[in-house]
């Protein structure tokens, strides 16, 4: 005994149901003459066989072959002379669907002209509308054999995601420029994604880039260069953080001799490291250290007396007593004795400097 729909709607069918099927499971035994209620947001197309019958607008409709002439050969196919034929029909929301997330389930591997190779993941929004009720059911039903909304959205999400990639990889040139080209990568995904929902009755009113972020291990990367720029001398660095970790590994390993074996091994290791940079740092600081010799050399001319004992003349050449008192008995510099203390003038031993 067939089963017999005397109507036929869905008045259930919520905003986020892009498809709503009548039955929801396998074939419906519809009688001409049964009425069908499609409302204003929706359209009904008709399903028999894997294809697709004819569409109903908004109203109420009673199925006959006057408003069905597909199904008119199907009147020779009844079972005992009552006119029942077997079919599907798919309610479909005409509204237009707002805030559609999409997001990357896996990261997306780039090449970035700063950083080599980066691994990002994106979100954003879009927002579609059925624009071709049955080439949408055709495509769902006919050549995806599905329609469930959350099977849609998958498949869907699946495009954008492809086309995402394809777009990065034509445009990006480094993740650092990324903020700033949002609205632009946002026009060009419509603009390629605007072909692919069409073919499939889909109208893609609106799409939207929110966010394009590293992983953990790129970001790690960009804090990594963020310090090297604030760093400078990246050389001088690096034997800093190899002599620091040799150091800090020969600490932790192992215990009793192997201890200050490793220790050992570790501090010289760690000691040649920090040689080469005291070197390099040495190097760096020649020029200023002589300069602060000259400068103390120039600071203690400055401050001799205008007449010295022996004792500071000697100071001042930086040779003996003995060796002032020779000049000065052979001539060389005068001196006054006065008493038995000689006294000598700067100006004296200047000249005998120059001469």
């Amino acid at each position: 005994m067939p089963r017999i729909i005397d109507v036929i709607d869905a008045p259930d069918q919520g905003p986020n149901d892009l498809v709503v099927r009548k039955p929801e499971l396998g074939a419906g035994d519809f009688r001409f003459g049964s009425q069908v209620v499609v409302r204003e947001s929706q359209r009904a197309v008709f399903y028999r066989d894997g294809k697709s019958l004819d569409t109903f607008e908004p109203g109420r409709h009673t199925i006959s072959t006057a408003n069905l002439p597909f199904l008119s050969s199907l009147l020779r196919l009844g079972t005992s002379g009552k006119d029942i034929f077997t079919a599907e029909v798919y309610f479909v929301n005409m509204r237009e669907f707002t805030d559609q997330k999409w997001g990357t389930p896996e990261p997306i591997t780039l090449r970035d002209t700063d950083l080599g190779l980066v691994r990002l993941r994106g979100f954003g929004q879009y927002t579609m509308q059925v624009e071709d009720p049955k080439r949408f059911v055709d495509q769902f039903v006919g050549t995806q054999g599905i329609y469930r909304t959350a099977q849609i959205s998958d498949y869907l999400r699946g495009i954008v995601i492809s086309r995402m990639t394809d777009v990065l990889g034509e445009n990006m040139t480094s993740i650092l420029d990324l903020p700033k080209l949002f609205d632009e990568l946002s026009a060009a995904m419509r603009a390629n994604l605007q072909e692919d929902f069409s073919a499939m009755g889909i109208a893609l009113r609106q799409f939207r880039v929110v966010s394009i972020s590293p992983t953990e291990e790129t970001a790690k990367a960009i804090d990594e260069r963020a310090s090297m720029g604030a760093i400078g001398d990246m050389s001088a660095y690096m034997q800093f953080k190899t002599a620091r970790a040799i150091g800090d590994s020969a600490q932790q390993e192992g215990s009793g001799g192997g201890e200050g074996l490793g220790m050992g091994a570790g501090l010289g290791m760690g000691m040649g490291m920090a040689g080469m940079i005291s070197q390099a740092m040495g190097q760096a600081n020649q020029p200023q250290t002589t300069q602060q010799q000259n400068v103390g050399a120039a600071g203690a001319a400055a401050a001799a007396p205008a007449v010295m004992t022996l004792d500071e003349a000697a100071a001042y050449l930086k040779v003996g007593s003995a060796d002032i008192q020779a000049l000065i008995d052979d001539g060389s510099i005068p001196a006054k004795k006065i008493g038995s203390q000689y006294r000598i003038s700067k100006s004296a031993i200047d000249g005998f400097l120059a001469s």
